[in-house]
């Protein structure tokens, strides 16, 4: 028989190195997994980890796709930290895209100074009205927001399809379902020229310190977490349960909204199918990776942003199948909460002899 047993005192040291050593568990798996298809561990690396950024371009590339997940892993960290589990930040994203580009396409002939803010206040404002449906339901009639965050989800991305399909497509763009590539005016500024790197990229870090802030600075932030480890304990704080639901998810719906956003006026430029290759779940492994702490975050949302890079160039340079990329990211996850477990578990073999 096999049994776990709970440790009466887990290693703090072991919690802070899980993460490295998930990531080193990971390439290892990562580099078998490579072998057994045929490619040589020495060409899998340097495709994957290496060439991806070994230019300007490539570093440039790393900020842009680790903008959006530092920017919800941020905020997700504050709610799991709680105890609140806000599972739906891909849709909440999708609904900050299409309330943003809406805007963009609503102003399409207008070249003003005032159409990007409309649009990020649109973007945020779109996420935190999709994320306050689970609060509501949280808080009403206790229904549990991981499976109502999670549904909704679906329900974003159907709707980005049929708005792209119908509404909001481009009528010069032969039934393509896209809509118009938007204006100068309703696109990010660029940080480095001679890339794709946009402002969003700084401005994700300014999340992260402002959630660091809030997290260590703040009674709200002691709120959290005393809620996450001491809910009984968490009404003497002077915030009620309700309150730090409703400000976890609408927080988190603000930030994957505005990185939502970021996206459309950004990278891609116009409303099409796919807004995000899932980062809003991924910024749920990013959060764990980063041990649920906003600076960690940042580390943590470099190294997944790699993963993609990575995966993209070994599709490229390999012919590997683009989900290696997934491959990886769910090797981490596993081997992280494996880590976390034996640091918090200890494994017993029979029946353990009582004292």
């Amino acid at each position: 028989m096999i049994q776990l047993k709970k440790r009466a005192n887990p290693s703090v040291l072991m919690g802070y190195l899980a993460p490295v050593i998930a990531l080193g568990m990971t390439l290892v798996a990562g580099f078998l997994l490579f072998a057994v298809l045929g490619v040589p561990i020495g060409e899998a690396f340097k495709a994957y980890f290496i060439e991806p950024v070994s230019d300007l371009y490539g570093l440039a590339e790393l900020g842009v796709k680790a903008a959006p997940l530092i920017m919800i892993a941020a905020a997700l960290s504050l709610g799991f930290r709680a105890g609140i589990w806000n599972i739906g930040a891909e849709g909440q994203l999708i609904l900050g895209g299409i309330c943003g580009g809406a805007v963009a396409l609503a102003f399409y002939e207008v070249e003003a100074f005032y159409v990007l803010p409309l649009m990020c206040l649109a973007g945020i404002a779109g996420g935190m009205a999709w994320a306050a449906i689970p609060a509501l339901l949280r808080t009403t009639v206790n229904a549990n927001e991981i499976l109502t965050s999670l549904m909704l989800t679906y329900v974003a991305s159907l709707l980005l399809s049929f708005l792209v399909h119908g509404p909001l497509r481009d009528p010069d763009g032969f039934n393509f379902p896209e809509s118009r590539l938007f204006h100068d005016a309703a696109t990010l500024p660029l940080v480095l020229s001679g890339t794709r790197l946009h402002i969003g990229a700084p401005i994700a870090i300014l999340v992260a310190l402002l959630a660091w802030v809030l997290l260590s600075r703040t009674l709200l932030g002691f709120a959290l977490r005393v809620n996450g480890d001491a809910p009984k304990a968490a009404r003497h704080t002077g915030f009620g349960q309700g309150q730090l639901v409703w400000f976890s998810l609408l927080f988190t719906g603000a930030m994957a909204g505005l990185a939502g956003l970021f996206e459309v006026a950004g990278p891609i430029g116009q409303l099409n199918p796919v807004i995000s290759p899932g980062y809003g779940f991924t910024a749920i492994i990013v959060a764990f990776l980063g041990r649920l702490h906003p600076v960690g975050v940042v580390f943590a949302g470099l190294v997944m942003a790699l993963s993609y890079l990575g995966g993209e160039n070994a599709q490229i340079a390999l012919n590997m199948p683009l989900a290696v990329t997934g491959v990886f990211q769910g090797m981490l996850l596993f081997f992280l909460l494996a880590a976390d477990v034996l640091i918090h578990y200890r494994i017993v073999f029979g029946q353990e002899r009582r004292a």
